[in-house]
């Protein structure tokens, strides 16, 4: 057979990706390069790319039946779903796509030109994903319709620009696909490292596509949602309310010590153990211990049986390095920093159930036992190694003693162990420029024993661990990438000892003046801190069958979670629990920059508490800008945004009227509620959201789960400004019912959020609950089902607000106290009304926030929807034009109207 493919031919994306995985079971397959205007298929009359020509002579020319071709070789067999999907890539995603892409590439538009021709599409896809919660468009393995899916949307997708950020379960799907290697094998070929420039000379010698009918453009993913309700998930969704409490399961207290149960969920969560040297920036708490912490509290509500641990890293030469400069020794700086990273977390409000630290008997003993068990099996190899000596301070330098210019990518101050720009591992001495850390001079080479795991014996082991392991587990895309880029390098032995003295001893004969790597023996700290918690540790570190182990880090950790300690255990031979879900984030940055504590910029665990600022503010901001799938931004302008809006006049107006309205027409107790057709389809589109929510945790989505809670409070609030509970109150007993109603679905949806914000906000979650009186199994127990908890006659306490508005001065003053070297000098507002100008993607944000609630707008006026909706929706486009104008610096208009007389 024979593949003919074009460089810059968007078809040839999918082909070469679907070539690849069927490499190996495919007879032998020769792939040409043509130009795009060769003639491969004689009896076409026009040039066609991709061509796949078959050994019987014949010829296929459609990038779906080549791509089917390719598919039945592997042995997959043809499915319903998978053929509607291509039928509807077909007919509905490619006259909208090759419109955009032209647009974008030919005539260079941006932006909303290119993506409202999209967005249908996408949303569709998104909700699709959503809503069956499979990784994949037919299931839970990868499918046909993904790949040609894939390949069409690529050369848009790789701009995050055009991949909107609340469609999670796309951005998820195409990252993962995205990061298989046959798909970026693909890319490499087609694309040649242009990105979506290298399409420009083949669609300018196409003709130009005629633009999509105009429903395309529809934005308003809601609408459609409530459109695809079904009349049986309505009577579900009554019939769920209906029962209320007493079908929640009975509360049930946390035993201590938590044990694994048979024949329940046990899911064993732990955080990146934190360097015990410094203090934890924003970006670290999020990154691991912040993370965990919203899905340690999410599985508790779901009555799975959870212990989440963490604790500080102590050994190694960061600790060295630090007490030297501090003038104390090491285990003086470990008491020290343990304390200041716990009093952070308790802060933070974390909830732990045990923090630990790894300078204890239980660390030393498994650590070693592993490592004896490594040794007799034949895992560890002994060689000698140069390394970096300083004859001034006469020692050999361990890895953090040394830094220099990287050999891969550059970086100037790139550690003796790991690049920090790039993420590569480096041995010390490929440094160049290398010098000492503590007196700055040049080291010299010299030969030191040294034991190494020898990995390459180990890789096949690995591999098929992860090969079992991998399909079905929610490994993040990033995790999955950086592991395999190691393997495709080839595995190397690497060093498991070093010449330090604080760390846990070698326990082999010519070795006792050495300790093992940090790296080795760090995440063995996991099982020594639970072994310190409970004498039953084994239940959890050696029960591979019934427990289930989620591990939170940054990105940067991947390689030693996902790689170096499964290669260890299962070199070990002791039936230890390995990793089933590897959550790894991208990097958050600070304002325009990184954080450094030298230099005073931005903010660290132990700053947070004195902005004044609350502790669930903080969770509530880093959660919503999580890096799941790239690096984000830490901005202060950004963080007043979203309390203002999404706080305070979402979240916290709805729970708050809600609350208000029993105490001042009910006196305080739940009134009576006649449900009417329109108040249960609002059930039921609530019950899809809290599974939506429930389908997003399940998966660690935690950035897009946070929006579902955002989403219910705006549906609440949509409620209460179209019903007008505060007219109907006025009226006849039948418009009091209405009133009552109204009032107490309202205050029922709260009641639901407050138990959805828990793993998010327990501060903010506790007080609704108290305000509330919310009884104790709806508080503890997070259902499938949208229940009525608050039943007519219950009596709530008294509600006040739950949110402050953060002011422009406050936040200014803020932001040139952590800006360090980087702070600009603003001058101070006139007045608290006037907003400092705010940076252009926050004023693109809320352009197109202003654009899309325009589009709202027209189409309910163009529908003749009821005055009372239009009204509501117009009063949220002034309230964003509002904003905008703020953020633009411009003076806010006065609003025409007529002239009292």
């Amino acid at each position: 057979m024979r593949l003919f493919v074009s460089e810059g031919a968007p078809g040839s994306l999918p082909v070469l990706a679907a070539a690849g995985r069927a490499r190996g079971r495919a007879t032998e397959l020769l792939i040409s390069t043509v130009g795009p205007e060769e003639c491969v298929v004689p009896f076409l009359t026009r040039p066609k790319v991709p061509v796949l020509q078959l050994d019987s002579g014949n010829y296929l020319f459609s990038t779906t039946a080549i791509c089917r071709y390719f598919f039945l070789l592997s042995g997959w067999e043809q499915d319903d779903l998978t053929n509607q999907w291509l039928e509807w890539e077909a007919t509905e995603l490619q006259p909208a796509l090759s419109a955009a892409l032209y647009y974008l590439i030919v005539q260079g538009k941006k932006g909303e030109d290119v993506l409202g021709l999209l967005r249908r599409a996408l949303t569709h896809i998104d909700h699709s994903l959503s809503r069956q919660n499979c990784p994949f468009l037919a299931g839970e393995t990868e499918s046909l319709a993904d790949i040609v899916l894939w390949g069409a949307l690529y050369p848009l997708l790789q701009d995050p620009a055009y991949l909107p950020e609340e469609l999670g379960a796309l951005r998820s799907w195409f990252q993962t696909l995205t990061t298989q290697e046959p798909c970026q094998r693909a890319v490499e070929t087609v694309l040649k490292q242009q990105g979506v420039l290298a399409l420009r000379s083949y669609l300018q010698k196409q003709p130009q596509p005629s633009l999509p009918e105009e429903r395309a453009v529809s934005n308003e993913p809601e609408e459609e949602e409530l459109a695809t309700l079904t009349e049986e998930e309505i009577a579900m969704a009554v019939t769920a309310w209906e029962k209320g409490l007493e079908s929640l399961p009975p509360f049930r207290p946390q035993q201590n010590p938590v044990l694994p149960v048979a024949e329940e969920r046990n899911v064993l969560i732990t955080s990146a153990l934190p360097y015990v040297n410094n203090v934890p920036h924003l970006g670290n708490i999020i990154g691991c211990v912040l993370s965990a912490d919203v899905f340690a509290r999410y599985s508790r509500l779901r009555q799975w049986n959870t212990l989440y641990l963490c604790g500080t890293d102590e050994y190694g030469t960061a600790t060295e390095t630090k007490a030297m400069e501090e003038g104390l020794t090491p285990q003086e700086i470990c008491d020290k920093y343990h304390t200041i990273h716990a009093d952070i977390y308790r802060w933070f409000n974390i909830s732990f159930d045990i923090f630990g630290r790894t300078t204890t008997p239980q660390q030393t003993k498994i650590t070693q036992d592993i490592f004896h068990r490594l040794m007799a099996r034949g895992f560890v190899l002994q060689d000698s190694v140069e390394q970096l000596r300083c004859e001034r301070c006469a020692r050999f330098l361990a890895d953090r003693f040394v830094e220099g210019v990287c050999p891969f990518c550059g970086y100037e101050e790139a550690r003796g162990d790991q690049c920090d720009k790039c993420g590569k591992l480096i041995n010390a001495i490929e440094l160049k420029k290398p010098k000492c850390k503590v007196c700055r001079s040049c080291p010299v080479v010299k030969s030191s024993q040294h034991l190494f795991l020898d990995l390459p014996k180990l890789e096949k082991r690995l591999e098929e661990w992860l090969g079992k392991t991998l399909p079905g587990s929610d490994w993040t895309p990033n995790a999955r990438f950086i592991i395999r880029s190691w393997l495709r390098d080839g595995l190397k032995p690497r060093c498991i000892t070093r010449d330090l003295k604080w760390g846990t001893p070698v326990p082999l004969k010519g070795f006792e003046d050495k300790v093992f790597y940090v790296w080795f023996d760090a995440t063995i700290g996991y099982l020594s801190i639970t072994a310190n918690y409970t004498d039953q540790w084994e239940q959890w570190w050696k029960n591979p069958e019934q427990v289930d182990l989620y591990q939170f880090m940054a990105k940067d950790n991947v390689p030693f979670h996902g790689l170096v300690f499964p290669c260890s255990a299962l070199g070990a031979e002791d039936n230890y629990t390995l990793v089933k879900h590897l959550i790894a984030t991208e990097y958050l940055n600070y304002e325009d920059g990184k954080f450094s504590k030298s230099r005073g910029v931005g903010v660290f665990g132990d700053m947070a508490q004195d902005t004044g600022i609350p502790a669930d503010i903080w969770r509530f901001y880093l959660l919503y800008i999580r890096p799941e799938g790239q690096d984000s931004a830490f901005s202060w302008t950004d963080m007043l945004l979203k309390n203002n809006s999404e706080l305070l006049n979402n979240l916290g107006n709805f729970i708050n009227r809600a609350g208000m309205f029993v105490s001042k027409f009910f006196g305080g107790c739940v009134p009576e509620m006649v449900l009417t057709p329109d108040d249960q389809r609002l059930l039921a589109h609530i019950t899809l959201e809290l599974r939506h929510y429930h389908q997003l945790l399940e998966k660690v989505r935690i950035r897009d789960a946070l929006r579902s809670i955002l989403t219910i409070s705006r549906h609440g609030n949509q409620y209460i400004q179209v019903n007008e509970p505060w007219k109907w109150i006025k009226g006849s007993e039948a418009d009091r019912q209405r009133a009552g109603t109204v009032t107490g679905l309202a205050v029922n949806i709260a009641a639901l959020l407050s138990t959805m914000l828990q793993p998010f906000m327990p501060t903010v979650s506790t007080t609704i609950q108290a305000q509330l009186q919310l009884p104790l199994p709806a508080c503890s127990v997070l259902p499938m089902n949208f229940l009525c908890t608050l039943p007519a006659g219950h009596q709530i306490g008294t509600v006040t607000p739950l949110f402050q508005k953060l002011e422009n001065d406050q936040i200014e003053s803020l932001r040139q106290r952590f800006g360090g070297g980087q702070a600009k000098v603003f001058p101070k507002p006139a007045v608290v009304e006037t907003v400092t100008t705010v940076g252009p993607q926050q004023i693109q944000m809320l352009m197109d926030e202003v654009t899309k609630q325009g589009n709202i707008v027209r189409e309910l006026k163009a529908q003749k929807a009821d005055k009372n909706q239009v009204a509501a929706e117009v009063a949220k486009l002034l309230d964003l034009k509002k904003q905008l104008a703020l953020a633009e610096g411009k003076p806010l208009e006065t609003p025409k109207g007529k002239k009292k007389k």
